[in-house]
């Protein structure tokens, strides 16, 4: 049964609807579904394909859209339609659809639509000079409108803490994380701090000794995207439900109809752009593959950006880099750029699992990406309790990256505080996600394992199917039926544990 379905009674001839309340709450979310339809897409092009000059009538006509959007959430029958709702013969999929609906009146309402409209308006005003800011490593400029960003996510944080009785900062990580607090992550976070530092040094140290060829390039930029888009198909990405397009920072949008991916190019790099499509088609196959028959309902979403970040981290991470999916590349990247003895299926793979800390998250990897994410969850954490202020935040940068990673970013704001979209965009609460995700695509596997022992020689053989079939049981189509930690359950048959995420890194780097 969908959730748009009613129970059957019949009377004459005739079905007599006897959830009509829920059945109009459905209604509502369909509209809702067809306008964010519409933003989505127009919020793809406005970083991927639109022109410098349109920037402010397309921020407007975003802010239009989000005041109407904002207005349909907030009608004032839908607290009675909810009520309604509770007491009406539902099945458990049209519960989990309303608990779903719910949540989102409470967020919708806790905001008023000015403070809506400003943050839209402020933070495409940010996203957009950011662009041209950050390559001239423009502090002072970026600082002028980073202010007004983090104002209104202090405001909302506020708001959002009235309405659901959760601290301030926890209020905005449950809009990415639910259920999600701040005391978990120091402690997830804390944990990772106890061993990291120690396997990074002795894998550093066991590296040393290694010898790596590094590709020749230029690469051709049209034939780095023909080799992202044969990666695209080796996943299983439905070309008839998405594209692939560039942009200054990799991202994937659009809606579960219409996947939009980005990637960006360089000449001299082709792992970059490659595993940058092989992550956002971890994000893709998500969206491609969430309950066609419940769209445009809660329920039918994807069901945290934790669990959606643990998806790119399956496909760029898990199966990525695993030795006999990177044999399944190198015939494509032989068939694009030719043979090189760097493309050697160990050559590659010792290339890709070097570690070396740096600059820049999105490059990071895997074992010092974590870092990076810690320390911008403290920074936004001081940030939004009002314990430091923007102009603060290129100091305690510096201090974090060369405790945690013994990198100096001082003067180097733009591979510094200015190198990611999240704050210009006002994502506060994000990050965590990204380190999240990692912990839960490791148990993902492990579960995986469990369930299909010869997992390993399958990818190798190139059988994909198990992943997939798993990861659609499990993730894809569950969608938002339940909460994050019985979703997790259900699927592995644990909450998030981080043990795995230990085990996956040591036994990949140290054997």
């Amino acid at each position: 049964m969908t959730p748009t379905s009613t129970s059957t009674g019949m009377t004459n001839g005739t079905t007599a609807p006897t959830t009509p309340a829920y059945d109009e709450l459905t209604r509502r979310n369909e509209r809702a579904w067809r306008l964010e339809h519409l933003g989505s897409i127009a919020g793809w092009d406005q970083a991927a394909n639109m022109p410098p000059k349109g920037n402010e009538a397309r921020a407007a006509a975003l802010a239009e859209l989000g005041s109407l959007l904002h207005g349909l959430a907030t009608d004032p029958l839908l607290p009675e339609l909810l009520d309604r709702a509770e007491q009406e013969p539902l099945d458990p999929l049209q519960r989990a659809n309303l608990r779903e609906m719910r949540r989102d009146w409470v967020a919708n309402n806790a905001l008023p639509g000015g403070l809506v409209e400003q943050r839209t308006l402020a933070t495409a005003r940010c996203e957009h000079a950011w662009r041209t800011q950050r390559p001239a490593n423009d502090w002072a400029g970026f600082v002028e409108n980073l202010r007004p960003v983090v104002r209104i996510a202090r405001e909302e944080a506020i708001c959002l803490s009235q309405a659901t009785g959760l601290a301030p900062y926890d209020a905005l990580i449950d809009r990415f994380e639910p259920g999600m607090r701040a005391t978990e992550l120091a402690r997830l976070f804390g944990d990772l701090r106890g061993w990291l530092p120690d396997l990074i040094a002795r894998v550093r140290e066991r590296q040393a000794g290694e010898t790596v060829l590094r590709p020749t390039g230029p690469f051709d930029r049209a034939a780095q995207k023909a080799l992202g888009e044969a990666a695209m198909r080796l996943l299983d990405f439905d070309f008839d439900a998405g594209r692939l397009d560039e942009s200054t920072h990799p991202f994937s949008g659009g809606v579960p109809e219409d996947v939009r991916l980005t990637t960006r190019y360089l000449d001299d790099d082709l792992q970059q752009a490659l595993y940058g499509v092989i992550h956002e088609t971890g994000h893709a196959r998500y969206e491609q593959s969430l309950p066609r028959s419940l769209l445009g309902q809660p329920v039918a979403r994807a069901r945290s950006f934790g669990i959606h970040e643990s998806q790119s981290l399956s496909f760029e991470m898990q199966l990525g880099m695993h030795p006999g999916f990177i044999g399944l590349l190198v015939p494509l990247i032989e068939q694009h750029f030719g043979h090189q003895a760097a493309f050697a299926p160990a050559n590659l793979a010792r290339l890709l699992t070097r570690v070396h800390p740096g600059f820049i998250r999105v490059d990071a990897d895997e074992l010092t990406y974590p870092a990076h994410v810690m320390l911008r969850f403290e920074i936004e954490q001081a940030l939004i309790g009002g314990e430091i202020e923007v102009e603060d935040i290129p100091t305690l940068w510096d201090q974090k990256m060369a405790a945690y990673l013994g990198v100096d970013t001082r003067g180097n704001f733009r591979d510094g505080a200015m190198q990611d979209v999240h704050w210009p965009s006002g994502a506060f609460g994000y990050f965590p996600c990204y380190t999240l995700g990692a912990m839960y695509a490791a148990q993902w596997f492990a579960a995986m394992r469990r369930a299909t022992p010869d997992l390993d020689a399958r990818i190798a053989a190139g059988d994909l199917a198990p992943v997939f079939g798993w990861l659609r049981e499990h993730i894809w189509l569950p969608a938002s039926r339940w909460p994050t930690p019985e979703l997790a359950l259900r699927a592995s048959g644990e909450p998030l544990n981080p043990a795995h995420y230990r085990a996956h890194l040591e036994r990949r780097y140290l054997g």
